[in-house]
C-alpha cells in the first residue's frame, strides 16, 4: 500500500486545524502544529511534503515560519499555503512575496481549499517533471539559474548569495569584506501611488546597479521584496558615492516620487560565521537609521549585538514571565482638570523581571508585536483591568473607565469581539467600562478590516479611542472613514504647544475638528502649568500626563481614587 504524503497543519487556533484535518484526512497523513516554533521542529524532525500555516501565531508567527523554510535548502522546496482573513490582501501580497505557494481565506470553504492544494501539488510534480526533463537534456545551466537567480531582477536570490558569499569570502581569506543589507524607505508608497509595474521597474534598475557596483570581486543578492545584500571587499565600499550614484539612478527613472535607499554596513571580521547571521548584523544597523533622514547608512557595532542578545532574552523569558505573573499593570490617571477629578485611566503593562528588575516596554512590546507573543499579553492586560473593575465594584469604591491598549495583531483575529464581549460578561461589567485604544498604525496596514471592526466594536457598547493622534501621515483622511469616539492626541503636540506657535495653531485645529465631529479629546503627555493653560484655553477638558501623575501601581491608583473620591 502506497504511503500517504505528510501535511503538516500550523494554526493556535485548534478548531481549525480540525476543520482542515477533515478536509485531507482521506489523502494526507496530518500532523499537527499550535504555532511556528512547533511546526519547525516537525519540519526539521521528519518528512512534510506541504505545510498549511497561519499567518498569525504565538511563539512564531507564520511569516518567520515561511522565511526559516525558504532560506533553508533542505526545505525550501515544501509548498507552503498560508491562512488569512478574507479582506487581509496586505498579508497576502508579504506571504507570496517570501515564498508562499498559495493563500486560503477564512472562513474555509472545502471546495477552494482542496482545489488551491491540490493545484500546488500538481504544480509542484509538474516542476519536478520539468526540472528531470531539463536535467536529461543537458541543460545545466539553465537549471541552475533557474534555481540561483531571483526571477523579477536576475541576480542571486537569497539561498545562492548565502552560498556565493560564503565562497568568495573563504576564497580571499586575506582580504577583509563587508556585508551591505540595504532597502527602500516607504517602498509600499511607491506601489500604492504608482502601478505595480513601477515598483517592479525600481527593483530591476536597483540590483542591475548594484550588480554592476559589486563587480567582478563581489556579489549582490536579492533577499525578498525591496531588501538587497551585497559582499565585497572592504577597500572597495565607497558606501556615500555608492548611495549618491543610486539616488542619481533611480531620479533618471523618472518617477515623480523620491526612491530612497538605507543601508546597513556589517564589516566581516569572522569569515567561518554564516552568512545569513552577518546579514542579519548589517540589517540591525540599518534599522538603526531607517527612517531618519538625516543619516542613510550606520556601521554595526557590538552595542547592536548587546541590543540582539537582550531581544533574545526576553523570548527566552516571555512565556514563563506570563506564567508566573511577572507582568503586571500600572495605571495612569484621566483627569478633567476644571474639576480635578479622576475620569479614567490608561493600563500599561510592566514586566518586573526576578533578575533585571523592571523592563521597560519600550524593550519588550516592540519584540512581541514582531512575534505575536503581543496578542497574548494584551489579553493578560484585559483580564487584569476587568478584575480590577469588579473589585471596585464589589468594595463599594468608584469606578471610572479604563482604556487598554489592542495591539494591530489581534485584528487579525476574527474572533475579537466575542472574545471581548465574554471577558465583561465573565466579570459583570458594563462594556463603556473597558475602553479600547487602537493606533494609526492598525488601520494604514487594513483599514477597511480596521473600520468593520470598530464599527462592530460600537455596537456592542465599547468606545474605542484613536492613539497616538497625529503621529501618522494618514490621520484626516482616517478620521473622514473610521468613527472613533475619543481622540488622544499625541504628546509630541502637547510638548510644543508652550514652545510652538505652529503646534499651537494645529492643536486649536485639531480640538474643533474633533468637537465638530461629536469625538471626545484627551491630551496626552502634559507636564507643565502653560501647557495646561493653553489646553484649557482651546476647550481640552481631559488630561493625561506627568502634571497630574505618572503611571502607578494598581494599589496606589486605588488610593488615589479613594481620596479624591473619584
Amino acid at each position: 500500500m502506497k504511503e500517504k504524503p505528510v501535511m503538516l497543519i500550523a494554526d493556535d487556533v485548534e478548531i481549525n486545524r480540525v476543520i482542515l484535518a477533515q478536509f485531507f484526512q482521506d489523502e494526507y497523513q496530518i500532523v499537527e502544529a499550535a504555532n511556528g516554533a512547533e511546526a519547525w521542529d516537525i519540519i526539521t524532525s521528519q518528512k512534510v511534503n506541504i505545510v498549511l500555516a497561519d499567518l498569525v501565531m504565538p511563539v512564531m508567527d507564520g511569516y518567520e515560519l515561511l522565511t526559516r523554510i525558504k532560506r533553508h535548502d533542505s526545505y525550501a522546496s515544501i509548498p507552503v499555503l498560508v491562512m488569512t482573513a478574507r479582506t487581509d490582501a496586505d498579508s497576502e501580497v508579504r506571504a507570496m512575496e517570501l515564498g508562499a505557494s498559495d493563500f486560503v481565506t477564512k472562513p474555509y470553504n472545502p471546495t477552494v481549499v482542496r482545489c488551491r492544494v491540490r493545484n500546488v501539488m500538481a504544480r509542484l510534480e509538474n516542476e519536478w517533471r520539468r526540472v528531470e526533463q531539463i536535467a536529461k537534456d543537458r541543460q545545466f545551466c539553465e537549471l541552475r539559474r533557474h534555481v540561483e537567480l531571483d526571477s523579477l531582477t536576475e541576480i542571486y536570490n537569497r539561498e545562492t548569495f548565502y552560498r556565493k558569499a560564503a565562497e568568495r569570502m573563504q576564497a580571499a581569506k586575506q582580504r577583509k569584506f563587508v556585508i551591505v543589507y540595504l532597502d527602500i524607505s516607504c517602498f509600499k508608497v511607491i506601489n500604492d501611488l504608482f502601478r505595480m509595474e513601477t515598483g517592479n521597474l525600481v527593483l530591476k534598475t536597483a540590483a542591475y546597479y548594484f550588480k554592476a557596483m559589486v563587480g567582478q570581486e563581489g556579489i549582490a543578492g536579492r533577499m525578498e521584496a525591496d531588501h538587497f545584500a551585497l559582499c565585497m571587499p572592504k577597500d572597495r565600499l565607497q558606501i556615500e558615492q555608492l548611495l549618491k550614484g543610486l539616488d542619481s539612478t533611480m531620479k533618471s527613472l523618472g518617477i515623480s516620487h523620491h526612491v530612497l535607499f538605507y543601508a546597513g554596513i556589517y564589516p566581516v571580521e569572522n569569515t567561518y560565521l554564516p552568512v545569513d547571521q552577518m546579514c542579519d548584523r548589517a540589517h540591525m544597523a540599518l534599522n538603526q537609521i531607517k527612517g531618519n533622514y538625516m543619516h542613510r547608512y550606520a556601521v554595526y557595532d557590538e552595542s547592536m549585538r548587546e541590543v540582539m542578545l537582550e531581544e533574545q532574552m526576553i523570548v527566552r523569558d516571555m512565556e514563563f514571565a506570563l506564567q508566573e505573573r511577572q507582568f503586571c499593570i500600572f495605571l495612569q490617571p484621566i483627569y478633567d482638570q476644571q474639576t480635578c477629578k479622576i475620569v479614567g485611566a490608561e493600563a500599561l503593562v510592566r514586566w518586573n523581571h526576578p533578575k533585571k528588575g523592571m523592563i521597560s516596554p519600550a524593550s519588550f512590546i516592540p519584540v512581541f508585536e514582531r512575534n505575536g507573543f503581543i496578542v497574548r499579553l494584551d489579553r493578560f492586560v484585559w483580564e487584569e483591568v476587568c478584575r480590577l473593575l469588579r473589585q471596585r465594584i464589589q468594595s463599594g469604591g468608584s469606578v471610572t473607565p479604563v482604556s487598554v491598549n489592542v495591539s494591530r495583531l489581534n485584528f487579525y483575529n476574527e474572533n475579537l469581539l466575542n472574545y471581548l464581549q465574554e471577558l465583561v460578561r465573565k466579570y459583570g461589567l458594563q462594556p463603556e467600562l473597558l475602553r479600547l485604544e487602537i493606533t494609526e498604525t492598525a488601520y494604514t496596514e487594513n483599514p477597511r478590516q480596521l473600520i468593520e471592526m470598530v464599527r462592530k466594536f460600537r455596537e456592542a457598547g465599547f468606545q474605542v479611542l484613536m492613539d497616538d493622534f497625529g503621529s501618522g501621515y494618514s490621520s484626516l483622511n482616517m478620521l473622514k472613514n473610521l468613527p472613533v469616539d475619543i481622540l488622544k492626541i499625541d504628546m509630541a503636540f502637547a510638548n510644543e504647544v508652550d514652545t510652538s506657535g505652529r503646534a499651537r495653531v494645529i492643536m486649536k485645529a485639531i480640538v474643533n475638528m474633533a468637537q465638530d465631529l461629536g469625538m471626545g479629546i484627551v491630551t496626552e503627555g502634559v507636564e507643565t502649568k502653560p501647557q495646561l493653560d493653553y489646553l484649557a484655553g482651546i476647550g481640552c477638558r481631559n488630561i493625561q500626563g506627568y502634571y497630574f501623575s505618572r503611571p502607578i501601581p494598581v494599589p496606589e491608583f486605588v488610593a488615589l481614587c479613594d481620596r479624591e473620591g473619584a
